[in-house]
C-alpha cells in the first residue's frame, strides 16, 4: 500500500493486523519481516520512472535513455578548441569543458552527463520537430536557454539551398555551439547546405544593415559574426 503520490509504507501492512494479534510484539515483528522484502520491491519498482527521467538520470541510466532516442554520448568527430584554457578567450572559466580522465587531448569524443543530456533533449526535439524555420528556432532556443540563458537564436533561409545558423547575445559555451555546428543538433531539411555563426562580441547582436532587433542591428551596436567552433 502506497501513501498518495508517495512511497509503500511497512507501517500500511502493519495496521491491517486485527485487534487479537496487534498487542502481541512478536506476532507484528514476523508480519513486519515477511512484509518487508515486498515493500522494499514495491518502492524500487516505484522508483524505476525516475531514474530515467532524461532530466535526472545519470550515468548508464541516460546511455539508456540515449539508445531509446538514438543518439550515442561518444561523438563520431572529436570536438577540437572546447577543453577549458586560461589562457584562450573564450575558454576560461564557465566556458570551457573540462578535461576529463579519459579524453584525448586533440579533441572531446565523449560527452559528460550535462552536455550528452542536452544532445538526448535536443534528439528528442528532431525526432518530433515539423520541418519548418519557425518550428526549428523554437527548439533551438529552447534547448540553448538551459544552457546559456540570454542567447538569441535565428535561422536565415537562403532560398539557395543553404541555410545559416546564427547565435546572437549570450555566447553559449563551446562545446554547445560545436554541437550545434556539428550538425548533431540536427533541424536543417535534407539535403540543405548549413552554415553557423556567433557574435563576436558577448551579448550584441550580430551586425547588419536596416535591421535593428536583439539578432541584428547596425553600426556602432553590432558585431561581426565569426564561425561557431567544429
Amino acid at each position: 500500500m502506497a501513501a498518495p503520490n508517495g512511497p509503500v509504507i511497512l507501517d500500511s501492512y502493519l495496521g491491517l493486523i486485527t485487534s487479537e494479534h496487534n498487542q502481541k510484539p512478536k506476532f507484528v515483528a514476523t508480519v513486519a519481516l515477511s512484509c518487508q522484502p515486498m515493500v522494499d520491491q514495491a518502492n524500487a519498482a516505484l522508483s524505476m520512472p525516475a531514474l530515467f527521467d532524461v532530466d535526472v538520470a545519470v550515468g548508464d541510466q541516460l546511455d539508456t535513455i540515449g539508445e531509446w532516442v538514438g543518439i550515442s554520448r561518444t561523438i563520431a568527430v572529436p570536438l577540437t578548441n572546447v577543453y577549458f584554457s586560461l589562457d584562450i578567450e573564450g575558454l576560461g572559466l564557465d566556458q570551457g569543458y573540462l578535461l576529463g580522465p579519459f579524453d584525448p587531448l586533440e579533441g572531446l569524443v565523449s560527452l559528460n552527463d550535462a552536455t550528452y543530456r542536452f544532445l538526448i533533449k535536443a534528439k528528442i526535439i528532431a525526432n518530433s520537430w515539423d520541418g519548418t524555420v519557425a518550428g526549428a528556432v523554437v527548439a533551438l532556443q529552447e534547448l540553448f536557454d538551459n544552457v546559456s540563458p540570454g542567447s538569441n537564436i535565428f535561422i536565415q533561409d537562403n532560398c539557395d539551398l543553404s541555410m545559416f545558423f546564427a547565435i546572437s547575445g549570450v555566447v553559449p559555451p563551446p562545446v554547445y555551439m560545436a554541437l550545434l555546428s556539428q550538425g548533431l543538433l540536427n533541424l536543417k531539411p535534407a539535403g540543405i547546405e548549413a552554415f553557423y555563426f556567433v557574435t563576436s562580441v558577448p551579448s550584441a547582436p550580430i551586425f547588419g544593415l536596416d535591421v535593428e532587433n536583439q539578432y541584428v542591428s547596425g553600426l556602432d551596436v553590432g558585431a561581426l559574426e565569426i564561425d561557431m567552433p567544429t
